[in-house]
């Protein structure tokens, strides 16, 4: 049975004040007669059932860590629930008796559990280990760990069920690159290991889901496609952040075609789950920034696809629905037809993952803990809201979350914060031109954790500090006023966030390599900037990093390494893949800590305390 999750990172979750009850379904499967669902809700760490002909909640079941993930047995007796943890379980469960019965120990931050074709084997991505589990489910334990590319967060099987593809949401290696961009893993199942990365179009980032059609002929990636390569002097036509959908050819490994969900003067903000009508000719889309629905006519956007694979240009023989905009630069084409934009039912917000039971298309809504309900057979499609429970209230801190991952609050719906912070206000792998700093400047997208604890912020102190930051990034990255309560509660959602343990830890406690790298860190001189404790003595510096682009005169400021082994690219222009690079390679006269006389050995050793931190 297919699954369907929500890509929710554990140890950021937002957890209601006192008194407060909120669910936050982030994932979501249908039993195969159609007549059951099940949402997974991170925020109260449950499990809701789902009874379709009485539309209503009919039981919940407590699971021991925030669900990320389900996947249902083929004879709807098993459901297999990732429990995203640093040290994450697969909770399997008894439905007819509403229990756990087994555990299967995975990896860091698991989700997206996927059951192979004869019913034997599950497959889950562990998000922050940057692989994938083989459980075998008879014996109930892991046979093996597939490495990937980076942040691992949906998966699918092919027909046949011989290859697993895997989404990974970031990109990995050097943001200074002519090409940069997150891929889609395919993993051959026979031999045990990834055989091919597909490349999405450069500047693709935030890949939240990919499903293989129901004839096995197709898969669909939803992702973001920031335009990287220029100033960011507007956000209309997808000057910043573009959303977008490539279709992936099954039987050749590659990509058939990318496009974007946005229309010429309307964002499609931060495109999230994709789902699959049973006869495949409807393909749905969730966009989690602006509360709607794409529904595409799948048949219909096929036959009107160009000869071409990624690319359009102005002499491409294309359908009127896929066309591209006087003013704006040959690439992707809009989807302006073949599918209907539906919103959600007043009130509802955040729809994340999706499913079809028969006809009806159900969306599992993050902020408002509701259903909506499409019927495809109606003449009119009109999304019925399903409440999962009582009303939620709103404390400041979720009306942050929310507000952060609001694309309404951007002009055009094209955007929200989240699209260059994604995983709860962290990286994206990224350069940007921001024009606070001035043009033909790019800057490494910084992670927002502790923001409010090291001022200033962005690299160059440009914003005396966070609070400052975040109304810019109002004015000048969303391009909208906003009342102050917005940027307040966005402001107690970032102070709200907390370091995620980091997958270099053993059981929580530093491994013997990251305790001699600990004494190393002094020996080093780290210490004279990383000062322990936040890890930055929140001063300028020059680290002989300037490159082309910047003054002579520019100085940088020291970043926190705490949770640093997530942010990845390093420096300021993202120019060292990792923190061995930053040490070596783009340690110039050895600004970055005196490791000259140090070994390799000692190198890896200090390189690991630093990840764990």
């Amino acid at each position: 049975m297919r699954w369907s999750l929500g890509f929710l990172f554990f140890a950021t979750i937002s957890v209601p004040a006192a008194g407060l009850v909120q669910l936050s379904p982030t994932a979501l499967v249908a039993s195969s007669d159609g007549k059951a669902l099940y949402l997974a809700c991170a925020t109260s760490n449950c499990v809701l059932c789902f009874d379709v002909a009485r539309q209503k909640v009919s039981d919940s079941i407590t699971m021991p860590e925030s669900p990320s993930g389900l996947a249902l047995s083929a004879n709807g007796r098993r459901l297999y629930v990732t429990c995203a943890a640093p040290e994450s379980k697969v909770c399997i469960v008894d439905l007819k008796r509403r229990k756990i019965v087994g555990t299967i120990p995975v990896g860091h931050t698991a989700m997206a559990p996927v059951i192979s074709p004869d019913a034997k084997t599950l497959y889950v991505c562990n998000c922050f280990n940057n692989d994938v589990s083989v459980i075998d489910l008879k014996a109930k334990k892991e046979l093996q760990r597939i490495g990937v590319s980076r942040q691992p967060v949906a998966a699918d099987l092919t027909r046949d069920g011989k290859f697993l593809l895997v989404a990974n949401q970031l990109p990995a290696g050097r943001a200074d690159a002519a090409e940069v961009a997150a891929v889609v893993s395919v993993i051959d199942l026979a031999k045990g290991k990834e055989v091919k990365e597909i490349h999405l179009p450069n500047g693709s980032g935030s890949l939240k889901d990919i499903r293989v059609s129901p004839d096995g002929k197709y898969a669909v990636v939803s992702h973001l496609v920031g335009r990287i390569n220029q100033p960011m002097v507007q956000v209309r036509f997808g000057w910043i952040n573009a959303n977008a959908l490539t279709i992936i050819d099954v039987a050749q490994m590659e990509v058939r075609y990318s496009l974007l969900l946005d229309e010429q003067n309307r964002g499609a903000g931060n495109p999230w789950g994709v789902a699959w009508s049973a006869d495949g000719k409807t393909l749905a889309v969730a966009h989690a920034g602006t509360h709607e629905v794409s529904l595409i006519d799948f048949p219909k956007l096929l036959a009107g696809l160009p000869a071409l694979t990624n690319t359009i240009n102005k002499s491409t023989p294309v359908l009127s629905f896929l066309v591209t905009y006087d003013g704006l630069d040959d690439g992707l084409p809009y989807l302006t037809g073949a599918r209907e934009r539906v919103a959600l039912a007043p009130g509802d917000y955040g729809p994340r993952a999706m499913v079809f039971a028969g006809q009806t298309l159900y969306t599992a809504n993050y902020f408002s803990d509701t259903l909506d309900a499409i019927d495809l057979k109606a003449l009119k499609h009109q999304a019925v809201s399903i409440p999962l429970g009582p009303k939620p209230e709103m404390d400041a801190v979720r009306r942050g979350e929310f507000y952060f991952h609001d694309a309404a609050l951007c002009l055009q719906g094209w955007q929200s914060c989240s699209s260059c912070h994604p995983g709860n206000a962290r990286v994206d792998g990224f350069n940007w031109d921001l024009l606070n700093d001035g043009i033909g400047n790019p800057k490494n997208t910084k992670s927002l954790l502790l923001a409010h604890k090291t001022p200033p912020s962005m690299s160059l102190g440009v914003r005396a500090n966070a609070e400052t930051a975040v109304r810019a990034g109002i004015k000048f990255i969303l391009f909208t006023k906003q009342p102050e309560d917005v940027a307040a509660s966005i402001d107690e959602y970032l102070k709200s966030l907390t370091p995620v343990p980091s997958p270099y830890l053993i059981h929580g406690k530093l491994s013997e390599a990251a305790e001699r790298g600990r004494e190393l860190f002094s020996k080093a001189s780290c210490t004279d900037c990383h000062t322990p404790g936040l890890y930055t003595d929140l001063h300028p510096h020059d680290v002989g990093t300037r490159n082309q682009h910047d003054n002579v005169t520019d100085k940088f400021y020291t970043p926190t390494l705490i949770e640093v082994w997530r942010t990845a690219p390093y420096l300021h222009d993202g120019s060292a893949a990792t923190i061995r690079d930053v040490l070596t390679t783009r340690n110039q006269d050895g600004l970055h800590g005196d490791v000259s006389d140090l070994s390799s050995q000692e190198l890896d050793d200090l390189c690991t305390y630093v990840l764990s931190l």
